[in-house]
């Protein structure tokens, strides 16, 4: 597979050199874009124990955003800026806001492997979201993986367990608004640049976080805590273009199942940083939400091949 035409004329970098521009590389991809953005999260929960919660989006965001127009400017895509006034874009954005509010909300009081296995049963709420609001046909067996995919989300969350963290309610409702900002990114002109499309969101999720820090306020910040945010907002573009390069160099069936090594990553940090286990019934959740979500990507597929095997000349 060919290069990118935006990046066909840069000189080859040595990751390309390393992996090429096949599956190989996307599967690469996926897995170190999956490490970026646990490494963002590790981050800016580091930096969250004694600063409010907009102040630390709005620090990370205004660097994000700095990085994300340096890349549009070196990639020759200034003159698509103008685009990020798109209307589905902006309400892209708008909805974005509260996902990651919601989001990093909850990964602030709560283990970084708990938070990111809710945020794993994603795919299986984007499926079933799919086939409520957009009459796409899902079978029995995917129905039922995504029922045993959410069994095993309260199984992580544990509503009538003593000590229940209130906080993974709100990574649930992360959960849905990521799958409405999914839904509504289908409809964004295929022509509009992913890098317009991050920095407008960036833009976006700066102004929600300064509304937040308006009513929270400021405090002072270490420069420990400046490189962690700058470190995290690194990441998280980093993390972005490689999900990107991944889709691009790979196809769905193929690379999406390795978006759950980000669980693996999420759990090695949560032990390595702060010594986080999951009990023995948040464990047996993990485990239920990654069989349920590679089930529903294994049925989709095959699925995929049966309607292009009846296309004529299929």
């Amino acid at each position: 597979m060919s290069p990118p035409a935006s990046l066909a004329a840069l000189p080859a970098p040595l990751y390309a050199r390393l992996l090429g521009y096949g599956t190989r590389r996307g599967v690469a991809s996926m897995i170190l874009g999956m490490a970026a953005f646990i490494i963002n999260d590790t981050l800016i929960k580091l930096a969250s124990t004694s600063v409010p919660t907009g102040q630390l989006i709005t620090m990370r965001n205004i660097m994000a955003a700095a990085l994300i127009v340096v890349l549009i400017v070196a990639t020759g895509q200034a003159a698509h800026i103008r685009r990020a006034a798109d209307r589905v874009v902006i309400a892209r954005s708008l909805i974005d806001v509260i996902a990651t509010l919601c989001y990093l909300l909850a990964l602030f009081h709560m283990p970084i492997g708990n938070v990111t296995a809710i945020n794993m049963a994603t795919p299986l709420a984007m499926t079933a979201a799919a086939a409520v609001f957009m009459s796409v046909p899902v079978g029995w067996r995917r129905w039922t993986a995504i029922a045993a995919g959410f069994l095993g989300v309260l199984l992580i969350v544990q509503p009538e367990a003593e000590g229940f963290n209130a906080y993974s309610l709100l990574a649930i409702a992360a959960v849905a608004f990521i799958v409405a900002r999914d839904l509504t990114t289908r409809r964004i002109d295929h022509t509009i640049p992913s890098l317009v499309i991050t920095l407008t969101n960036a833009i976006f999720v700066l102004l929600g976080a300064l509304a937040l820090s308006a009513w929270e306020g400021w405090v002072a910040v270490s420069w420990l805590q400046v490189l962690l945010l700058a470190g995290a907002g690194l990441f998280l573009i980093g993390g972005y273009l490689l999900i990107v390069d991944a889709f691009r160099h790979g196809d769905l069936a193929t690379v999406g199942p390795f978006r759950y090594t980000g669980l693996i990553w999420a759990l090695l940090s949560g032990f390595l940083v702060w010594g986080d286990i999951p009990n023995l019934l948040a464990f047996a959740g993990i485990v239920i939400v990654v069989a349920s979500g590679l089930y529903v990507l294994h049925r989709e597929r095959v699925k995929a091949r049966e309607e292009a095997a009846t296309k004529p000349g299929g």
